[in-house]
């Protein structure tokens, strides 16, 4: 993913609510657009959904995109 992107959307995001805000309209990510976005794919969507899988390296991957 493009890093300049990345930064663009990340001023649209709604911690409150842990999803993009643009206006009136909420948008939140899947976990697969998630591990897409990130190029994590060890992620396994399923297991993402009840309980948390592989959380330090998704972080680690988000903090290091978002500088």
């Amino acid at each position: 993913m493009d890093k300049h992107l990345f930064r663009a959307l990340a001023q649209y995001w709604n911690p409150a609510y842990s999803c993009f805000t643009f206006g009136k309209v909420g948008l939140v990510p899947s976990v697969e657009e998630y591990t897409t976005l990130l190029r994590c794919p060890n992620i396994q969507a399923a297991k993402a959904y009840s309980r948390a899988a592989n959380i330090l390296t998704f972080l680690k991957k988000l903090m290091s995109i978002t500088g």
